[in-house]
Order: structure tokens, then sequence, then C-alpha cells
């Protein structure tokens, strides 16, 4: 059969399993580290997650949308690791099963199904359970290295929070004064490794950028969303913590702590909701880093990498409108 379609004509063996596959892969570093530090409890948050998007996946696109099975092509289990990685590992179950549904159905599905949603689903599935279960949001369990039976009970504030709730003035002579109320602010390695309060997927940066360097080295991404993102946040917060010298502004700390690796590399970088060129991805990430300082240091909320992703994705139509390149021989117009 003949089948005629626009140019590019390309072969290649990268299907899109293929590549969800390969986005698994690199997210494998950080649920072994979010296992580590909060045990068995992390890997039963994860396993659920996964479950309950894949057979969401599977129930809704054969009965309800009958759009056939894409279960099988590996984006609703993508969707679940990146929601569990966006939960506490004391989420109870069933809250769990609610953010499933709004990432799949909602936010997926009733948009026609993978490729054609406006917003990142496992971020939509995360601010509805912010917004409808915060006190189950806000539980921080804290981290204990290789106790797989980690309890739950002790909890703690993350670092972004403990910045939040600093008082003004402490903080700005803290650098010199060393007040009581920063040493609860971890140091860079505790939050490099990942030993810091949090959601599981965000705490280990390193994990996080072994991640990145198998996408990158696979071709999976580019550079450009991660590194002008993270970018963004880092100078910002350095302008302002230079002419202030208040350490709620500390650059590094805004770097290692909170959501943003895990935003810029695997959400941020999503195929379907960032724009198609480099210079508009440039564009969004820039944005991207903008919103998420401005949200941390002057909203009522601590973190805003979910916020500031689900922001600059209603942009990207806009966006890829005004970014895409000339076409030869047209005016400079």
């Amino acid at each position: 059969m003949l089948k005629i379609s626009t140019a590019p004509h390309l072969t290649t063996s990268r299907t899109t399993p293929v590549i969800m596959r390969d986005v698994v892969i690199a997210l494998i570093p950080a649920m072994i580290a979010a296992v580590l530090f909060f045990g068995l409890n992390a890997l039963l948050v994860i396993a659920t997650s996964v479950a309950a998007c894949v057979m969401f996946e599977y129930l809704f696109s054969r009965y309800v949308f009958k759009t056939g099975n894409t279960s099988g092509d590996w984006s609703a289990v993508i969707t679940g690791l990146l929601l569990a990685y966006n939960l506490p590992s004391s989420m109870p179950v069933l809250m769990i099963f609610i953010g499933a549904f709004m990432a799949i159905v909602v936010a997926k599905l009733c948009y026609g199904g993978l490729g054609k949603n406006l917003f990142n689903p496992a971020l939509v599935g995360r601010v509805f359970l912010f917004i409808s279960f915060p006190v189950q949001m806000t539980h921080w369990p804290r981290p204990e290295f290789m106790n797989l039976l980690a309890s739950d009970a002790q909890t703690g504030a993350t670092t972004l929070g403990i910045l939040k709730h600093l008082d003004a003035q402490t903080s700005a002579t803290a650098l010199t004064a060393g007040q009581h109320s920063l040493q609860e602010i971890p140091g860079y390695w505790q939050m490099f490794v990942g030993n810091t309060g949090g959601c599981l997927g965000e705490v280990s940066a390193l994990a996080l950028l072994l991640g990145l360097a198998y996408m990158l080295w696979r071709r999976v991404i580019t550079w450009h969303i991660p590194f002008y993102y993270i970018s963004t946040v880092f100078v910002l917060t350095a302008v302002l913590y230079l002419a202030t010298g208040d350490v709620r502004y500390e650059p590094v700390t805004h770097l290692l702590s909170g959501g943003l690796m895990l935003g810029a590399i695997f959400m941020a970088t999503d195929y379907t909701t960032s724009p198609m060129t480099k210079n508009g991805q440039i564009l969004f990430a820039v944005g991207c880093g903008a919103l998420t300082v401005i949200i941390r240091l002057y909203s009522a909320y601590p973190e805003g990498v979910s916020f500031a992703i689900l922001i600059m994705n209603a942009f990207v139509p806009l966006i890829d409108k005004y970014a895409r390149p000339r076409f030869y021989g047209q005016g400079g117009k």
C-alpha cells in the first residue's frame, strides 16, 4: 500500500518505547537513592504509582476513550515514576491512586493521549494532590540511610521549608553570626547525595545527574533546557545573595535542594510539553527558572518548580509560534 506523507522521511530504530525505556533507565539511580534513604516505604509508593498509572492507561484508553491499548509504550510507567518521585514516602495508597487518575486520565487521555497533552501529566497529579491533601503532601519523614524498615513517625522540614521560615533579620547575619536556627540546614554534601527530607525523587542531586548523563549519552534529550533552567535559578539567586547577604538566597543551596534538578532534567524536557526549537527551549527554560525563583522567594510556598513548569507549559504553543526558524529565502521582517 502506497503511503504519502510529508518530509522528512527517516528510518530509525529509536521508536517511542525505546526512548521511553531509556528514560526509565535514567530514573533508576533516583529510585535506588529513594529506597536507600527512605526504606521500603519509598518502594511501596513507587510501585503503587507505576501500577496505578499503567492500570488507568490500559482501562481508559481501551474501554472509555477507545483509542486502543497504549499502556505498552512505557509512557505511563514514566508518568508513574515521576509522580512517585514528587511524593513523600509516607503518602497513603489511596491518594496515590487519585494522583495517578488525575495524571493519566485528566491531564493526558482527555487531551487525546501521548503527544497531545498540554501539561506535564505527573505534575498535574502532583499539584492536584498538593492542593487537595496539603497535610499529607508536606509530611516529610527523616531519611535513615540503609534502614529499609525506616518509620514515617520521625519527620522534619525540607531545606527550602527551613529557608522559607527563617527570620529575615536573622538570616541576613547568619553566615557570620552562626545562628542556631541555621544549623538545621543540611550541608552541601548531604543535599548532593540525598540525605535530606523531601519528595522521593528530588533529594539526591547525584542520582539525578547520573540520569542526565545517561540521557545525554543516549541522545534522548539535549542539554539546553536543563542547563538554562538551572543556570537561571543560580544566577538570579546569586545576584540577590550578593546584593543582600541574606542566606535565604544562597545559590548553591537552591540548586541542590527541592525539585529543581528533578524538574529541569526529567519534566521540563518532556517532548510534548516543551518547545521544539532550540531558541524556544532556551526561552522556556529561562522562564521556568525565573518563575521558580519568584515563587520560592516571594510566595507563600517554599517550592516553585511544579508551578513554574506548568505555567510555562501553557506558553509552549506561543513560544513555538514565535521561536520557529525563518524559512529559507523568507524576508527578515
